[in-house]
């Protein structure tokens, strides 16, 4: 199960899956059509509702209103949807007992929710991409509060400074100590059990992917105690969506097999604790 070959070949199985639309073409027409205020919510062109909850697990990505650093696919929040969560789901279904959520008719991936709705606490993971942008209302605030409290597992991911004139690691830190003012972000070290919850990550793979520096990664700690539970953790400088979303097109292929390792230690992470 820890194999990387078995893992390979799961990768594999996805460049049978139609190739995604060209992205330059698509950042034109969304920019033209879905652009909006900060006040706003994005909608997806290939966003076709949630999925009702049935009691199996279901990728659940974070949405916020604003519109910064508007791309190809959006907002930040939206990078890599939906074809990133319908590959992860699809390998954590070929590799585990787990049978996830993968697509319902024209809904496949998973399901996209707001930090203040109340159907959030249905699912023990979240992932939210791009917290450069992300400044929550004080409702989300709230419901972020409690659903970390309760249990949750956070997931920050592509995290790169490029989204924010003061620094994404600056408005990230802002906001975490919105929603949990007495935490610390500390630096998650390499023997810590996420990275050996299922397979063992070999984190060295992500060095300067684009010619930079090395990822970091980052957690909040129940009570601020690394030995207690985490509840937050944060890919600093490491776009482990980019890297799932094009996966059936053979994309840096040697970090994409460590970031679909990193993801399924993340759930079985979340799940265990």
């Amino acid at each position: 199960m820890r194999s990387r070959t078995s893992l390979l070949a799961a990768i594999a199985v996805l460049a049978a899956l139609p190739p995604g639309a060209d992205a330059q073409g698509r950042g034109r027409r969304d920019m033209q059509r879905y652009f909006g205020d900060d006040n706003s919510f994005y909608a997806p062109p290939d966003f076709n509702g949630n999925a009702k909850y049935d009691g199996r697990f279901t990728f659940a990505r974070v949405k916020y209103r604003g519109y910064e650093c508007f791309m190809g696919q959006g907002p930040g929040w939206a990078h890599d949807y939906p074809r990133a969560e319908s590959h992860f789901m699809r390998i954590l279904k070929s590799v585990s007992t787990m049978k996830p959520f993968v697509e319902s008719g024209p809904i496949v991936g998973g399901n996209i929710l707001a930090l203040d709705d109340p159907e959030l606490a249905k699912y023990p993971v979240a992932y939210l991409s791009e917290p450069g942008g992300w400044r929550p209302t004080e409702g989300e605030v709230h419901g972020l509060r409690n659903y970390l409290q309760k249990g949750g597992f956070l997931i920050v991911d592509d995290f790169e400074e490029q989204c924010t004139r003061g620094g994404d690691m600056t408005n990230f830190t802002i906001q975490v100590g919105r929603v949990l003012p007495n935490a610390r972000l500390l630096v998650i070290p390499e023997s810590h059990p996420i990275f050996d919850s299922f397979y063992k990550v070999n984190l060295n793979a992500f060095a300067g992917p684009r010619g930079g520096p090395r990822p970091v990664w980052y957690g909040v700690f129940q009570d601020n105690d690394p030995r207690k539970r985490l509840m937050i953790v944060a890919n600093y400088l490491l776009d482990m969506g980019e890297l799932m979303e094009y996966s059936d097109q053979g994309f840096q292929l040697v970090p994409t097999n460590e970031a679909y390792k990193l993801g399924v230690n993340y759930l079985i992470y979340a799940l265990t604790h």
